[in-house]
């Protein structure tokens, strides 16, 4: 297990040139991930109702305006799937649509109180399943629950006792599965066996302080705060990146739970990063405007918007929906 200290200081604090891709920012961007056979970067905006997405270049140019697909209720993930379309997880249960903007057929009902409980963070895992947690959104108990979609169209729960579930990832060889639990500002793993989507092994992979009862946005004497692990992603070297709610970072993990850096970020609130292009060497990230004050948002008026910088070591490609 790595305890993460704000009074250590990790290997390297990196300072990357972010370039601000879209003009119209979101409430709360969520859910990334780079189509390949598009060039388009597809994102959530979770209390806008919406899917939205953008053909973007090698060079971070965005070739056409940001897509809309209004939704009536809040997605809280979604992935591509691979015999086109895409599957999501709406409030309300998780849907499939054959094309974007296109009708929405129902896999699977919510298994919770939709009035207490949502679906957020999700993927697919290794073999093109389907999960996906929800949050307890009155956040006075770890009442969220990661769930797999089967090939039945049952939701088998996975693993449990999270407030907030986000930060879903597998490393390359697909035997290592994360989860964090925002709320707590930990990230467990797990061992993961591909045919059986079986997990064992639970461990806490990192703790993160949490956050001190007097820090604020912008006050001079507030304690030290490296925010709280939201959404993430695995580059090619196993590496797991952190998006850090109010941190204003990413945080870099090793495989062995090593914080190697802090990636700065141009906004206090990231929310998930994903990698993308054509060599899946530019790192995307989604951040959220949602609940900031007015003086964070006067200071950092780019707060909601998508940011995309390039990196070194590439990043692993999206994997489709597959049942």
């Amino acid at each position: 297990m790595s305890i993460l200290s704000t009074d250590t200081m990790p290997p390297e604090l990196l300072k990357p040139i972010w370039h601000r891709m879209t003009a119209q920012a979101d409430t709360l961007g969520e859910s990334p991930f780079w189509h390949p056979q598009e060039n388009r970067l597809y994102w959530v905006d979770i209390p806008g109702q919406r899917l939205r997405r953008m053909r973007v270049t090698q060079d971070l140019v965005a070739t056409q305006t940001v897509e809309d697909w209004p939704l009536a209720e809040e997605p809280g993930c979604f992935a591509p799937a691979a015999q086109g379309g895409c599957v999501m997880a709406l409030r309300s249960g998780v849907y499939r649509a054959q094309t974007w903007g296109g009708d929405l057929s129902l896999m699977a009902p919510a298994p919770y109180d939709t009035t207490k409980l949502r679906f957020n963070d999700g993927k697919c895992d290794p073999a093109g399943n389907f999960w996906m947690g929800t949050m307890y959104e009155p956040r006075d108990q770890a009442a969220g629950i990661l769930y797999a979609l089967q090939a039945d169209h049952r939701l088998q729960v996975k693993a449990e006792h999270a407030t907030v579930a986000n930060g879903l990832a597998w490393s390359p060889d697909g035997k290592t599965v994360y989860w964090s639990d925002t709320a707590a500002h930990c990230i467990r793993a797990w061992d993961f066996e591909a045919s059986s989507q079986g997990m064992s092994n639970e461990r806490v992979f990192v703790q993160f302080p949490m956050k001190p009862k007097a820090w604020s946005y912008g006050s001079a004497d507030a304690p030290a705060y490296a925010g709280r692990p939201d959404g993430a992603a695995v580059d090619a070297d196993g590496f797991y990146y952190a998006a850090m709610y109010e941190g204003r970072r990413l945080a870099k993990f090793a495989p062995d739970g090593r914080c190697v850096a802090f990636i700065e970020t141009p906004v206090q609130c990231p929310t998930m990063p994903c990698f993308g292009g054509e060599d899946l060497r530019t790192l995307f990230i989604t951040t959220s405007a949602h609940g900031r004050s007015d003086a964070e948002l006067k200071a950092l008026p780019d707060s909601g918007c998508v940011f995309a910088t390039r990196v070194e070591t590439p990043g692993l490609p999206v994997r489709f929906f597959n049942n």
